[in-house]
């Protein structure tokens, strides 16, 4: 074997041995001849020996490893001589890094997405309900350890998703309200029957808009948080140093978390709840010509406190919810900042979806049961 540079590349196959030998020179400059080469190539061989290369460049290696994935053949059982192996390595390492393929229309497309998409939502819900259950361990294990429970860090996301959240959730649900009193007095004007406004400001929020309100401001606002938290300690490795230590993140991270969002729920959604009568209250008395006294005294006559119930009874689900989606979001964050983005527009995205899901299915279910 010469170093000239004519030397092309050649092949011989021994297929009884199941074994290929490479020589000459596999560089830019014989492109042709080695693509000529590997197609005329017999596959299902076990073992290349490429020894007998006396020149290889990037061309040559990405040549060799197609033709090696286009046979079935293992790349690694191609024997290079040592000073081509860094460059194999190199570029065997950076093979796929190429453009993604531009996205596909039409109707096989649509569909495979959609089934990809069913595919990814089936393995979301089945990681929330083995999370829940993982959850429900520790915080047993908790109970029976109570050296485990962490009270600063309780009180600490008790005041972040409770107290620092009432302002907004108080303002809203005024507002909320007085908007029901305008649109069911515009209603009700004309039935002569404004008075009636009161019953359904009432029921309207005991029943349904203060909690829905309520959890769906938490689920924009905590659930995204709870994400970036975690997420941000993913991706600082801080998890893995808490793993490292000995202890649980479970423990430490998300059970306060969850057990400051399930104290800390009900309580806003009965802020919320005494917001939206205040607003009805307000609507009545400054637009509506009810004075205060005859809307308080018809409020006292007709407002149940199985409403009441039925509005809180949602309140520790939403709040399970809310709290294990945004956790779980965090803890998946795979460690760039892009990932933690994505990350939490999901936990937006689920919470709030599984908020107006259950709650549905709360409405369907009171009805049925006439309460």
């Amino acid at each position: 074997m010469t170093d000239s540079t004519s030397a092309p590349p050649t092949l011989d196959a021994d297929t009884g041995a199941g074994t290929v030998r490479l020589a000459g020179h596999w560089t830019l400059e014989h492109a042709v001849s080695i693509g000529d080469t590997l197609a005329a190539a017999p596959c299902g061989l076990a073992h290349v020996d490429a020894r007998g290369i006396a020149r290889l460049d990037s061309l040559g290696v990405l040549q060799l490893l197609r033709w090696s994935r286009r046979c079935g053949v293992d790349f690694d059982t191609f024997d290079f001589r040592d000073e081509h192996r860094a460059l194999v390595a190199a570029i065997e390492d950076v093979a796929d890094e190429r453009p993604k393929r531009k996205k596909e229309y039409g109707l096989v497309a649509a569909i495979g997405r959609l089934g990809f998409a069913m595919y990814d939502n089936a393995k979301e819900a089945m990681a929330l309900v083995a999370f829940l259950g993982e959850v429900l361990a520790k915080l047993l294990r908790t109970i029976k350890e109570p050296s485990r429970f962490r009270p600063i860090a309780l009180v600490h996301h008790m005041e972040q998703v409770g107290l620092d959240a009432t302002p907004l959730v108080a303002l809203l649900s005024f507002l909320v309200g007085a908007v029901v009193a305008f649109l069911g007095a515009n209603v009700l004007r004309d039935f002569g029957a404004e008075i009636y406004v009161v019953e359904l400001v009432d029921v309207s929020f005991l029943r349904e808009f203060a909690i829905l309100l309520t959890a769906i401001i938490l689920a924009g606002r905590t659930a995204s948080a709870f994400t970036a938290q975690i997420g941000a300690m993913k991706s600082r490795e801080e998890i893995d140093a808490i793993r490292t230590l000995g202890m649980d993140p479970i423990d430490l991270l998300v059970i306060p978390r969850v057990l400051a969002l399930l104290t800390m729920l009900p309580l806003l959604t009965f802020v919320a709840m005494i917001s939206g009568l205040l607003g009805g209250l307000t609507v009545g008395a400054y637009a509506l010509d009810i004075p205060p006294q005859q809307y308080l005294s018809r409020m006292q006559e007709t407002i149940e406190v199985r409403h009441l119930w039925v509005g809180l009874s949602k309140a520790p689900f939403f709040a399970m919810v809310i709290s294990l989606v945004g956790c779980l979001e965090g803890l998946q964050v795979e460690g760039t900042a892009q990932s933690v983005g994505e990350r939490t527009t999901s936990a937006v995205v689920q919470a709030i979806s599984l908020v107006i899901v259950l709650d549905a299915i709360a409405a369907l279910w009171y009805m049925v049961m006439d309460v």
